[in-house]
């Protein structure tokens, strides 16, 4: 890993660090923000937040707000990129396909897979590579995000059983087989057999599955992609599956960053509830 930054906030460090992924094949750029009394003696909760379309590791490590109430409630937090970036990695002139917009599936087509691969990404490398070189408790983690990276924070922990104690998200794409942010990109990285894509819609593994940790989801009654999000379909469907899952429409909000930092306070309240019993 090499340190591209460290800067003082609320008390401790907000890091940013890049390092060659070997899921990607390529150099992968990730904040984390780490509060006081985190030491390898005293290893605190992971929160992980996934960004949305076009966002890379800075979005929200800069506009969320995030960090004081990480800091407060004692929990590091981990902001990951979108998708691989740099020479000779695929990309596409629409901004919700290639690079910033990876999806976090693992891609199986040309020219994608390669080096698509985000959700080996974040369901194995780095968070291995977190608990070797910080003080992190892997027992303890939880997951959120918002937009594209609702729909990630959500299908991985579907998908991935045991590793999280909880999962929110912000405007979550929660049904992205029956959306046009969806079927797009799931077509270009897992071809056009619309039964590989179950593992990347929450609404389809809610009703395959259930989910058995809380479940936080805000998404604003003026967001203007609320036709691409299915809200109501995943809303239906924690329902049929008895999920523990609350679910809030806000009034009056859009889907930018000012919704996000108006309610992510709530969101880490939440999961210290979870990571720190």
């Amino acid at each position: 890993m090499q340190t591209l930054s460290e800067t003082r906030c609320f008390g401790r460090t907000q890091h940013v660090l890049t390092h060659r992924s070997e899921a990607t094949g390529t150099d992968m750029t990730f904040g984390l923000y780490l509060p006081p009394g985190a030491a390898a003696a005293a290893p605190v909760p992971l929160l992980w937040y996934l960004s949305g379309l076009t966002c890379t590791h800075e979005n929200a490590m800069v506009k969320a707000g995030a960090q004081a109430h990480a800091a407060e409630a004692g929990i590091a937090l981990c902001f990951p990129d979108t998708s691989p970036r740099g020479e000779g990695v695929a990309d596409d002139d629409a901004y919700d396909l290639g690079q910033g917009a990876g999806f976090y599936v693992d891609a199986t087509e040309a020219p994608w897979s390669p080096h698509f691969r985000m959700k080996s990404y974040l369901a194995g490398e780095l968070p291995a590579l977190l608990a070797r070189h910080f003080p992190v408790d892997p027992g303890r983690q939880g997951i959120t995000g918002h937009s594209m990276g609702g729909h990630g924070a959500l299908t991985l922990a579907m998908t991935d059983p045991g590793r999280f104690r909880s999962v929110s998200a912000f405007s979550p794409i929660c049904n992205p087989t029956e959306s046009d942010w969806g079927r797009k990109q799931l077509t270009a990285y897992l071809g056009p057999d619309t039964e590989r894509w179950a593992e990347a819609d929450a609404t389809r593994l809610m009703e395959a599955t259930g989910l058995d940790i809380p479940l936080l989801l805000d998404t604003g009654t003026a967001d203007q992609f609320w036709d691409l999000l299915g809200t109501e379909a995943f809303a239906a469907a924690c329902a049929r599956a008895r999920a523990p899952a609350q679910i809030r429409l806000q009034p009056g909000y859009d889907h930018s960053y000012f919704f996000v930092s108006t309610f992510i306070a709530d969101h880490i309240a939440f999961h210290a509830e979870a990571l720190w019993s």
